[in-house]
């Protein structure tokens, strides 16, 4: 089980994320970004929710349930990211503007290159102590998430870009490929940390209720407030809602690695919340959906 679970850290993890990541590139175009200024309020809503409220909102209840040490470092790290392609696919289903939920991705997937290692070195910090965060590369751990991240969204764009009409008959059998991965590493993840999974599951699983069900209806009623159409309001939601879960399972193994403990037994707490939210997600965003749907 050990070995078993060390390749899933090494190999499947960082693989499966860059196929992910290219998948989300070969469905963009450079228009996408350009899209920031077509509707940059909207933009910018989003933005400042997935990257200033929903850490915020992550640390309130973090301290509300008593989280520590490893766990709280795994809370806090799922909140520092972006909402990855799955959160593509719920805003199409909650009748959102996908266009702009596409955006929000691909900008913010760039951005935390940049946020992801200085908040994760202050999460440890501030949960594990500064001794264990001085052991943190944020320089190496930035290089691995532009590496896994960044390059294969630019390869996916490239490729996109200079045999379109392969790539757009390509796109849904890859983003279907990408799905699978997602499942198997999640579930792969669980059957070999399960006993963590036992042991912390009770604790973990209202924190997380309460963290998407709050984000959903903070991104929704903030967009409302703001005068934003319903369409509009859906994606805000959805993307203040949802993380990438793979990379959050991939820079908790980096985590582990950086930091002296073992690597498969650190990845599991650092990993755990990614892992239990990867399958609460879909459970807690189902009644937004169906409601969208029926309005």
């Amino acid at each position: 089980m050990i070995a078993m679970g060390q390749i899933l850290v090494d190999v499947v993890l960082p693989l499966s994320l860059a196929f992910i990541m290219f998948s989300l590139g070969i469905g963009l175009t450079f228009a996408d970004f350009a899209r920031v200024l077509v509707q940059p309020k909207a933009f910018a809503l989003g933005a400042v929710n997935q990257l200033l409220l929903l850490p915020v909102v992550a640390y309130l209840i973090v301290m509300i349930f008593g989280l520590e040490g490893p766990i709280a470092v795994g809370f806090m790290l799922l909140s520092f990211l972006p909402g990855g392609i799955t959160s593509n696919v719920l805003a199409k289903y909650a009748k959102g503007d996908v266009a702009l939920s596409v955006t929000l991705t691909a900008v913010i997937s760039l951005v935390v290159i940049i946020t992801v290692p200085l908040l994760v070195a202050w999460s440890v910090g501030h949960f594990q102590g500064e001794s264990v965060a001085a052991e943190i590369p944020v320089a190496d751990l930035a290089v691995k998430i532009f590496l896994l991240t960044t390059v294969p969204v630019l390869i996916g764009l490239t490729v996109r870009r200079l045999a379109t009409n392969w790539s757009v008959g390509a796109e849904p059998w890859i983003s279907r490929i990408a799905n699978v991965l997602f499942a198997i590493v999640v579930v792969q993840a669980f059957i070999t940390n399960w006993s963590t999974v036992e042991a912390q599951l009770l604790a973990l699983g209202p924190a997380l209720a309460v963290l998407t069900v709050v984000l959903l209806a903070l991104g929704w009623f903030s967009a409302r407030l703001l005068g934003f159409e319903p369409e509009i309001a859906a994606t805000i939601a959805v993307e203040t809602g949802l993380q990438n879960v793979l990379l959050g399972l991939t820079v908790a193994a980096a985590l582990a690695g950086y930091i002296a403990v073992d690597a498969v037994d650190g990845y599991a707490l650092y990993a755990l919340p990614a892992g239990v939210y990867a399958l609460t997600m879909y459970i807690l965003i189902a009644p937004f959906i169906l409601w969208r749907r029926m309005s």
